[in-house]
């Protein structure tokens, strides 16, 4: 309800209602140490200078939005350009995303390995069939420490 209410009166959320999860940087220090770290998002242009005020941009090589790309998740062709840009197969790609009909879905599809993050509205959707089913399930960002 609340997505189709937003879509309907296009909602702009200013920036000082942006806010990360709490451990979102120390989680990011440490996977960037070990994997090449990207981003594919449905956003209005200015996603990198947004991640450049949370001080995060220096933890990620590959930025797609679908301002940028011309193509809006679940769209395939937005995860194409990320792979092109990071020149990752998707069988070595691994999709964390907290929406089952715009992340996970698209993502196995193109084989990702796919992990579904249960926060946010995603939280309460549920899989319609084995093809929105991700591969892991958690409840937090700090949970990729332990599986990764």
């Amino acid at each position: 309800m609340l997505k189709s209410l937003n879509s309907l009166i296009n909602i702009k959320y200013p920036g000082e209602f942006e806010h990360l999860y709490p451990g979102v940087t120390n989680v990011l220090s440490n996977l960037r140490q070990k994997y090449q770290l990207g981003i594919i998002a449905n956003q209005e242009a200015g996603t990198e200078k947004r991640l450049e005020n949370w001080k995060i941009s220096q933890y990620f090589d590959v930025i797609v939005s679908s301002a940028e790309a011309g193509y809006s998740k679940p769209d395939e062709h937005i995860f194409k350009t990320a792979l092109e840009k990071s020149k990752c197969p998707a069988k070595n790609a691994v999709m964390i995303g907290d929406r089952l009909d715009n992340d996970i879905y698209p993502a196995k599809k193109l084989g990702f390995k796919t992990i579904w993050i249960r926060q946010g509205f995603g939280g309460f959707q549920k899989p319609i069939s084995s093809d929105y089913q991700a591969d892991i399930e958690i409840d937090n960002l700090h949970e990729l420490l332990t599986i990764l």
